[in-house]
């Protein structure tokens, strides 16, 4: 394994390892205004949600690493402490793409991108017409981490206002995931895209604490052939199931006549058989498979 130092590595390296291995992140589409009113418009992905109460964002426009010049999204926002963030979609990456070239000051980039402004009804800065997810926000602090290259600019932003567009709601008016086709930043040129495609669904704890992997039978813990996310699956029950004597399953009943005269084989191909099935989230029939020869 490669290992360094953040102190022995130039600052172009250092941004290049931490933008690939922090990754994917969402993109920040903040559009702002100065105090003359020229409006500006760019992407940051050094973004992400802090807390719900209060509904705080933060995004970072970072002190370019060649020359350690500020962004005029930073220069706005001091001047007019109001930004509007627009949620990037696969529709629109390569115009927020276009945003990102270093236009001169007073450039407006809605032009430049090709965007419709449309105002928005709390703060100055306008919105994107075309995004899905419009966020109205006041800036409450901007902290500098540094004043060298590369160092990042904190822009603590409270949402005031969500403008969501109807196609993405679901029957009970909540974004439905599968429906906003997100993308976020990689490293270099790369991006991720976020659609019904793409995502799948990791069951949360419930209020009762898992058993854990510790907790798991040493036969399925040092298992060969359940993975680490297997495990995770076997050990997110809140109590260690038992046999049910009403689980019938016709392939377990094949494995267990056939290997009869192999406990080993047999274990072996209980554990493809439940891999199998907790990698089509069929956690309580795994765990039935798993459990089939426990009292023999």
């Amino acid at each position: 394994m490669l290992t360094l130092q953040t102190k022995d590595l130039s600052i172009v390296d250092l941004h290049n390892y931490l933008q690939h291995a922090v990754a994917p992140r969402p993109i920040c589409f903040a559009s702002t205004i100065d105090a003359t009113g020229n409006v500006n418009l760019s992407p940051f992905s050094f973004f992400n949600l802090f807390s719900s109460n209060p509904p705080i964002v933060i995004f970072s426009p970072s002190r370019r690493v060649r020359d350690n010049t500020t962004k005029h999204t930073l220069e706005n926002i001091i001047e007019v402490p109001e930004v509007v963030i627009n949620i990037v979609t696969y529709d629109m990456v390569q115009q927020t793409s276009l945003a990102s070239c270093e236009y001169a000051k007073g450039v407006n980039e809605f032009e430049k991108t090709g965007f419709t402004m449309q105002p928005a009804s709390m703060v100055k800065p306008p919105m994107i017409k075309e995004s899905k997810i419009k966020l109205e926000c006041r800036v409450n602090e901007v902290k500098p981490l540094g004043t060298e290259g590369g160092a990042g600019n904190l822009i603590i932003a409270e949402i005031l206002v969500l403008h969501i567009d109807e196609t993405i709601l679901d029957e009970t008016q909540k974004i439905d995931q599968r429906k906003l086709d997100l993308v976020a930043r990689l490293g270099g040129n790369w991006y991720t895209r976020a659609n019904a495609d793409t995502i799948f669904e990791v069951e949360k704890p419930n209020l009762q604490c898992g058993i854990g992997v510790n907790k798991l039978p040493l036969s399925i813990r040092n298992s060969n052939i359940l993975t680490g996310n297997n495990l995770g699956q076997l050990a997110n029950v809140h109590e260690m199931p038992v046999v049910d004597p009403g689980f019938d399953d016709d392939k377990l009943k094949n494995i267990i006549l056939y290997y009869s005269i192999s406990p080993a084989e047999m274990e072996k191909e209980l554990h493809y058989y439940a891999k199998e099935l907790l990698d089509g989230n069929k956690v309580e029939a795994a765990w039935q498979i798993l459990l089939a020869t426990e009292n023999e």
